[in-house]
């Protein structure tokens, strides 16, 4: 099959389905069997799924240690993931293997222990990124915490569920013109 027909039919297909699996590594997803869903997943010649979304909701993941490895076990085309879904883990931070996977348009974070609001700079990479959510981490009651999410990932049209507005572009763009200083351009000391 190409990929571009590939890419056709994985659009529609089900979710490979890893939620509610009690999984702590990712590796286990390995030995683990995916829930069934309503339809039966497709799978390539080659036994690996065709699909283009992983759901890994409700584990008990705090780290995402050979995800890529692990991914390109399970898919076909790993690299056209579009929806990953490790809302409802122990994650306490973005980890870099998720900018990698840049056919990324759904991200679900919601439900992790994710500390630092920098963190959502890493996703800034994602050029498909439309929709994400992080409510319920700590990172949630920092103050200014949408305005700073839609400074930095101007792209994103959902986040934590709701649409973005023209009123929260503007939102955000004020708050950013009020709260982050530009950097100023280093200048070299000549040495005296």
């Amino acid at each position: 099959m190409s990929k571009r027909n590939y890419m056709n039919i994985a659009v529609q297909e089900p979710p490979l389905d890893f939620s509610f699996r009690s999984i702590h590594i990712i590796q286990d997803l390995l030995s683990e069997e995916p829930r069934p869903g309503l339809r039966p997943l497709k799978h390539s010649k080659s036994g690996k799924s065709v699909t283009q979304t992983l759901w890994l909701n409700n584990n008990v993941l705090n780290e995402l240690k050979d995800f890529s490895q692990v991914a390109s076990q399970l898919l076909e085309y790993p690299e056209n993931l579009a929806w990953i879904d490790l809302s409802f883990n122990d994650l306490t931070s973005i980890d870099p293997v998720l900018t990698t996977f840049f056919n990324l348009s759904v991200l679900y974070l919601h439900g992790n222990s994710i500390q630092r609001l920098g963190e959502v700079n890493k996703l800034a990479v994602l050029p498909r990124l439309r929709s994400l959510t992080l409510h319920g981490n700590p990172i949630e009651e920092e103050k200014g915490y949408r305005q700073y999410v839609l400074c930095t990932l101007p792209r994103i049209t959902t986040f934590d569920f709701s649409g973005v507005t023209k009123a929260d572009r503007t939102t955000a763009e004020v708050w950013k013109r009020m709260n982050i200083r530009p950097k100023k351009p280093r200048v070299k000391q000549e040495a005296l």
